[in-house]
């Protein structure tokens, strides 16, 4: 399995993909811590259906012994725990679904299988190699791991230099399928998880530092500034759009009045 830095499960953080992390253990870890919440009898039926897509649980009908060998002898581990009846405790028989086959893959479990278990499980597909696997089960296997494929005679398979010794010094895992005088190899490496992005909260915005408090604030007061040099009074634009372009004294300008009208009754 994977290894990944993650908290302890609970019901409550459980969905239909991190449940493929958990064993029986886990299962029967979280119930018994949530027995004493509120909530755990009115979402007892949504926490069973995230469950049940990985794991097959059993109320057994009767606590005797040779019904609980039964179980134990098909893989089941079993508890006493508390279900809908919040006075009383019920034996449960809870067994992790196996990824035996190519159809057993889904969007939820396939980033937490390992890469062997991968190429085991194509390998279980009668043998017939990548093109065999239908489109659907194709994107659920490349939507985790990245997938090459190559076909050459077995004599050159394995040729240095080739892409079968420069796959596997970059981390690929292999599976080889004969094919007559013939090998397909089938290479696969577990794509790395992306970190979701992390949003910024008040509480972040309040971690800034003096520095960055003072940056904050020039940048304010350079917008202030900006905004001055944009804005216009209104009075000024008035006056400037009537101002004549003449600059000369008004007593010249009625003198050259006066020669006009007298050139006009000449």
């Amino acid at each position: 399995m994977r290894l990944k830095d993650k908290k302890a499960l609970t019901l409550k953080t459980l969905n239909k993909s991190n449940i493929w992390d958990c064993q029986e253990n886990d299962i029967f870890r979280m119930w018994e811590a949530a027995e004493k919440d509120s909530e755990l009898k009115e979402n007892l039926r949504h926490y069973n259906d995230i469950i049940k897509s990985a794991f097959d649980i059993e109320e057994l009908s009767a606590d005797k012994p040779e019904i609980i060998k039964k179980y134990e002898e098909r893989g089941f581990k079993v508890a006493s725990l508390r279900g809908a009846d919040e006075n009383a405790k019920t034996k449960w028989a809870v067994k992790k679904r196996p990824i035996l086959r190519v159809t057993d893959l889904t969007y939820e479990n396939i980033r937490h299988i390992s890469t062997s278990k991968l190429l085991e499980v194509i390998d279980r597909n009668f043998g017939g190699g990548w093109d065999s696997l239908s489109q659907s089960i194709q994107d659920i296997i490349e939507s985790g791991f990245d997938i090459s494929t190559t076909t050459l005679p077995k004599d050159r398979l394995r040729k240095p230099g080739g892409m079968y010794e420069k796959k596997l010094a970059d981390g690929f895992e292999v599976l080889e399928i004969p094919k007559g005088l013939w090998v397909e190899a089938i290479f696969a490496k577990a794509k790395p998880e992306l970190e979701k992005p992390r949003l910024r909260f008040e509480s972040d915005e309040k971690e800034l530092s003096d520095s960055d408090e003072d940056l904050v604030e020039e940048e304010d007061n350079f917008q202030d500034i900006d905004e001055d040099d944009d804005t216009f009074d209104e009075d000024k634009l008035t006056e400037e759009s009537y101002r004549t372009t003449f600059e000369t004294e008004p007593e010249d300008l009625n003198l050259e009045a006066e020669e006009i009208s007298d050139d006009y009754e000449g």
